[in-house]
């Protein structure tokens, strides 16, 4: 697999840019509290929405390989940024049908975790000290 990705910045650090791939067109800019304009996505909110991103693919692929009555998934991903640490926590709100079974409400809290392991931006996150953790919910309609 293959991805490119270009940006083309105007302005300085007081600028913008554009941060275009295939299928995504964001504005990025330096962050006001690091003396830029703070008009558009800035690097770290960009990586977080990538592994948010590659988390619920994985979680969404996972429960459709199980053939688990999803109604609806959402994923909250927030991150704490310090000198020292890195810290990124997902809240996966997974909503079954009515009629789960108690067998299947338990194999989709398992793939909280499942879809942790198996997300490959989060594992590269890992490897450089990102700290990575899941705080899963379940509900029925």
């Amino acid at each position: 697999m293959q991805t490119n990705a270009n940006v083309v910045w105007h302005n300085g650090v007081k600028g913008n840019g554009v941060l275009k791939t295939e299928f995504l067109d964001a504005k990025v800019a330096i962050p006001t509290v690091l003396g830029g304009s703070g008009n558009g996505a800035f690097p770290k909110e960009v990586l977080v929405a990538s592994v948010t991103t590659c988390y619920t693919a994985v979680l969404v692929s996972m429960i459709e390989s199980r053939e688990l009555p999803v109604v609806e998934i959402s994923v909250h991903s927030e991150a704490s940024i310090s000198d020292d640490e890195f810290k990124i926590i997902h809240h996966p709100h997974m909503v079954l049908s009515e009629n789960a079974t108690d067998k299947q409400v338990q194999s989709a809290e398992r793939l909280f975790a499942a879809a942790d392991k198996g997300c490959v931006v989060g594992n590269l996150l890992k490897k450089a000290d990102v700290k990575i953790e899941v705080q899963g919910e379940i509900s029925t309609t």
